[in-house]
């Protein structure tokens, strides 16, 4: 098995060519501030309900589905197919599983996510038309994200809402890796493999900062989102304030949920 090449460095202390330690280093500054919103802490505190989890599926399953079929469509290009594994890390289909197990065969009426995910969803189908190459930061940041992150993520969502069984929670499982840290060796080892030009290879860093900067905007409409779900909720029933983003309190309750979809998005990608 493959296996990655210790970063490089020059006698300065700069980060060498592999695109893995360049992708860290690039994204070094806006990770501390993503792992640092107030989603996120809330989340390792284990400050997580069932409903909030249901809602958590929904918001995950929109995004994987959007990248996962650009990676699929995208899969014989040159710079898509050494990272491509879906046996090993595709979490379409767990996402399909769990939210069928909570909500039943009618999950899907249940997906309701903020502006921003759809401008991510948005961007993701840009550059799977335009630039293929691009796609490997999400990818990257994603994937080993999951591998890095599920195992802990997995026990506190148990934890925090009382599961006495681990039905429901298969996002967080990879049955296909049998090992997380000689995979992720693997996968950093093919992807430092990619032949890029200088343009490509800076646009692709450009497109890792780009991606936590599409988490962040998700955080920052959630968290609007979350303020006017809590003040409605506290009003009476014949009281309850109606706009055209919150038309009823039901919708008003698939906001909160979808506070802590994003922050376990996030909890996943600040674990790389």
């Amino acid at each position: 098995m493959e296996t990655m090449k210790s970063a490089r460095t020059n006698d300065a202390g700069d980060v060498g060519r592999d695109l893995s330690e360049q992708i860290k280093a690039a994204t070094k500054d806006i990770h501390v501030r993503a792992e640092n919103t107030q989603l996120m802490l809330s989340y390792q505190k284990g400050q997580i309900s069932l409903p909030q989890y249901k809602l958590l599926l929904c918001s995950l399953y929109e995004i994987y589905k959007v990248l996962e079929e650009e990676l699929d469509r995208n899969s014989s290009h040159p710079a898509v197919a050494p990272i491509y594994f879906p046996q090993e890390l595709a979490r379409l289909e767990t996402l399909e599983r769990d939210l069928e197990h909570f909500f039943g065969s009618d999950w899907r009426k249940c997906v309701i996510v903020p502006a921003a995910t759809h401008r991510y969803e948005q961007r993701l189908r840009k550059i799977g038309a335009e630039s293929p190459e691009l796609l490997v930061a999400h990818a990257y940041t994603r994937y080993l994200g999951d591998l890095s992150g599920g195992q802990v993520l997995g026990k506190i969502t148990q934890k925090s809402l009382g599961l006495s069984s681990k039905e429901g929670l298969s996002f967080f499982s990879f049955p296909g890796v049998n090992s997380p840290h000689r995979f992720k060796q693997l996968y950093r080892s093919r992807m430092n493999s990619i032949e890029l030009t200088e343009e490509e290879r800076a646009a692709l860093l450009e497109e890792a900062v780009a991606a936590f900067e599409f988490n962040i905007e998700v955080f920052d409409d959630l968290q609007k989102m979350l303020s006017v779900a809590t003040e409605t909720a506290d009003q009476s029933e014949g009281n309850v304030v109606k706009t055209s983003m919150f038309p009823s309190l039901p919708s008003m309750q698939f906001t909160v949920g979808l506070c802590i979809a994003l922050t376990t998005i996030g909890m996943g990608i600040y674990a790389l």
